[in-house]
């Protein structure tokens, strides 16, 4: 490559080729690394879902404590969606975040009767408790032998 002429190293200090006007900074980035998302709509999808609780939330906040709608809104909010991934973590099934979305792409966790291997799915709070590992999983074989409650059958398969 030459070696750029005077005017044209002027020209490329005006612009800023890391940071695009369309792109909104690099939240995008910094939020898709932190929570191991693969793809870009999940991100899309997310920022959506928080600002239209963002939304909820303020004109909630500006009703009266005690208004019994308020409460009941309060309350069914409290009960949406988590991302599985994040689950994982809560519950102490993963130390962290990438660890509990390679656990789920590799297909060790179910939820209810159901194998789960996308990180982006939901969970309600309901849901929570019957996240667990497959039954073939070679994860829930180890923790079973840590906490000494493999008996014979499982010690056999």
């Amino acid at each position: 490559m030459r070696k750029l002429k005077f005017h044209e190293k002027k020209l490329l200090k005006k612009v800023n080729f890391i940071e695009y006007k369309r792109e909104g900074g690099h939240r995008e980035a910094l939020i898709t690394r932190r929570y191991h998302l693969i793809e870009r709509d999940d991100y899309k999808k997310y920022s959506s879902i928080c600002r239209m609780i963002q939304k909820l939330v303020n004109v909630l906040k500006q009703m009266d404590p005690r208004d019994p709608y308020r409460i009941e809104m309060t309350d069914m909010l409290l009960e949406k969606l988590r991302r599985l991934s994040s689950v994982l973590v809560n519950l102490k099934f993963a130390e962290h975040l990438k660890e509990a979305v390679t656990y789920i792409e590799q297909g060790h966790v179910r939820v209810g009767p159901d194998t789960i291997t996308d990180p982006a799915f939901l969970v309600t709070r309901n849901m929570e408790d019957f996240v667990t590992w497959v039954d073939s999983s070679k994860i829930k074989r180890k923790v079973m032998e840590y906490n000494e409650t493999l008996d014979d059958y499982d010690a056999m398969t």
